[in-house]
């Protein structure tokens, strides 16, 4: 038995006993088989600083007459080639709900997006991130309707709860009911439903169930996804009496998962989206080998957002000194802005809830909305920030002119993009989008906010005014994406290492000891000048009589300890002879 063949039995055995898994050994098989030959070699392998993903709708760019894909793949053509290497399109597939969180078919691509053939040609430019919605399928979806009709291929596909158990424990991420009853050709059922009621829960206990889900990821990777995104998977296996997050078994998964891309396709990678408390989240890395190969960095945002609020780096400096890789086959991905809100369970810990609390008013006082979660007591606590980044970061400064709030905003993507991991950036970041209150109205819903879709003659006319805002961020962006892919020292593998000194400043310094280049990042974070000393005794720079500041240009003659005075949210990248 090779060593493949004996991890997976043994991944199976773990998940349903000894006497299943040969059987389901058997069949997960012949699903392998049916992809040989069927997957293409990627056109990259590995990260390097060169790689940033942008996260975005299929349809975030409108054309009259074009589809979404098609005008998404034009616009990324012009405008986005040597900037970002990557493209996370946010779920393509037939959908009922939730802006495409509600699946109907995995196998599909929606027509208002376009064909698969839209999907493969962006892939001929960029690496593509695939959305694995996998913890649910919509009661709209084939899956469901096969089970509510008694087929029997389809009798277990669906989480069932019989009798009155006691779920008080389980962890909620909404403040939606846990169960929804549905008529089948059966009777009354009641079935888990985590997020909604058209988002019904998937049985994981019954191995068909993982077969086809690793059947669609297989057909995920034959259509050109080089990064498979697992969607709320720390919700994915359920055991009564138990909080049915993060569970022994949901690890399990994610290593069968990863155990089939080891044999099929290794240079895919898995990316974990869990929206939990630190330790929980970092825990998906596994062994460093065995599980997700990037792990979204949830604390960042929130950490951000109340640096550059408070003008206290405390919280972000003690978050960041104890960050560790677990190997160099897995890195972070670091986001600010995505499309939901910005999650305030990651920071529970890490800030005090008098700093949660201040965050989450200071928000809803600029016109951003909270959403919440209930507790197992029954109680409701805030759960995520809904405000477009830009206007999260300027709430409480509205008198504040364009050129400080655009200067914070950028401030706040230079610590992004100076952390060690892959950058990601939500379009309309990119793009220096405000909130849109208007869609809020219209739906009902607090995400909404930041779901804009943008014309693309409109955009394309405001990005030729120099003037504008949108200008403005965008020219900063791409001149930061350009520096950062340069330099060997941005590699998501180079080591990080704060460095403390004046409470004004964030700094990091980044180092890749293959190529002997180091960086010194440093960050004003406050609205005022200010004159900061760091010591550079124990960096790489002490042995460099000049110094250069990549994004500016500016050169600066060092000595042990340097004197600096930085501009209202300015930042310097410093390099010496060691970086260039």
């Amino acid at each position: 038995m090779d060593m493949t063949h004996e991890r997976l039995h043994s991944l199976l055995s773990s998940l349903y006993g000894a006497d299943y898994a040969a059987p389901t050994l058997g069949k997960l098989r012949r699903v392998l088989g049916k992809y040989e030959g069927r997957i293409r070699k990627p056109r990259a392998a590995g990260l390097s600083q060169r790689d940033a993903v942008l996260i975005t709708y299929p349809d975030q760019i409108q054309e009259p007459g074009h589809a979404g894909l098609a005008s998404l793949g034009g616009f990324a053509g012009k405008h986005l080639k040597g900037l970002v290497s990557g493209i996370h399109i946010l779920p393509f597939y037939p959908w009922s709900s939730d802006d495409g969180f509600s699946v109907v078919d995995y196998e599909a691509v929606a027509p208002a997006y376009g064909q698969w053939e839209d999907v493969r040609r962006l892939g001929e430019h960029f690496r593509l991130m695939f959305d694995a919605v996998i913890n649910h399928a919509s009661a709209e979806s084939q899956w469901f309707r096969r089970y509510a009709r008694g087929d029997p291929a389809y009798r277990d596909f669906f989480l069932e709860v019989r009798g009155r158990p006691d779920l008080s424990r389980v962890v909620r991420p909404r403040a939606l009911p846990l169960l929804t009853e549905y008529e089948t050709s059966e009777g009354t059922r009641r079935l888990w439903t985590t997020f909604s009621a058209d988002q019904v829960d998937l049985n994981y206990h019954n191995p068909d169930v993982l077969l086809r889900i690793i059947d669609v990821m297989l057909f995920y990777v034959s259509q050109g996804a080089e990064f498979i995104r697992l969607d709320a998977i720390a919700y994915l296996w359920k055991e009564v009496g138990t909080s049915c997050i993060n569970l022994p078994q949901t690890h399990t998964v994610v290593q069968l998962m990863r155990a089939v891309l080891d044999e099929v396709s290794p240079s895919v990678m898995l990316i974990t989206e869990t929206n939990v408390p630190n330790r929980e989240n970092l825990s998906y890395f596994g062994d460093g080998s065995n599980e997700a190969q990037l792990v979204y960095n949830f604390p960042l945002p929130p950490l951000v957002l109340h640096t550059l609020l408070s003008g206290d780096p405390g919280p972000l400096n003690n978050w960041a000194e104890s960050l560790e890789l677990p190997s160099r086959r897995t890195t972070f991905f670091n986001f600010l802005a995505s499309h939901d809100g910005i999650g305030l369970n990651p920071v529970r810990g890490i800030l005090p809830e008098s700093g949660i609390d201040a965050l989450a008013k200071r928000i809803e006082t600029a016109g951003g909305f909270i959403s919440k979660k209930t507790n197992p007591d029954g109680t409701q606590s805030a759960y995520e920030l809904n405000a477009n980044y830009f206007d999260a970061l300027n709430a409480g400064n509205a008198s504040a002119g364009q050129a400080e709030q655009v200067a914070r905003f950028l401030a706040a993507h230079a610590i992004l993009l100076a952390f060690q991991g892959v950058p990601a950036l939500y379009f309309h970041s990119l793009f220096g989008s405000r909130g849109w209150p208007e869609g809020v109205r219209e739906t009902g819903k607090h995400r909404s906010i930041n779901r804009q879709k943008l014309g693309r003659d409109e955009l394309e006319r405001v990005l030729a005014d120099p003037a504008s805002r949108r200008a403005q961020i965008f020219s900063g962006l791409s001149h930061l994406l350009t520096v950062r892919a340069a330099r060997p020292c941005f590699s998501p593998h180079a080591s990080q290492r704060v460095l403390r000194g004046s409470s004004s400043v964030f700094t990091l310094l980044r180092e890749n000891m293959e190529s002997g280049q180091a960086a010194l990042c440093v960050h004003n974070i406050t609205p005022q000048p200010i004159q900061v000393s760091l010591d550079l005794s124990q960096t790489p720079l002490r042995r460099s009589a000049e110094l250069r500041d990549i994004v500016g240009g500016r050169k600066i003659t060092t000595d042990a300890h340097l004197p600096l005075t930085l501009q209202p949210f300015q930042f310097l990248w410093l390099v010496g002879e060691a970086g260039e």
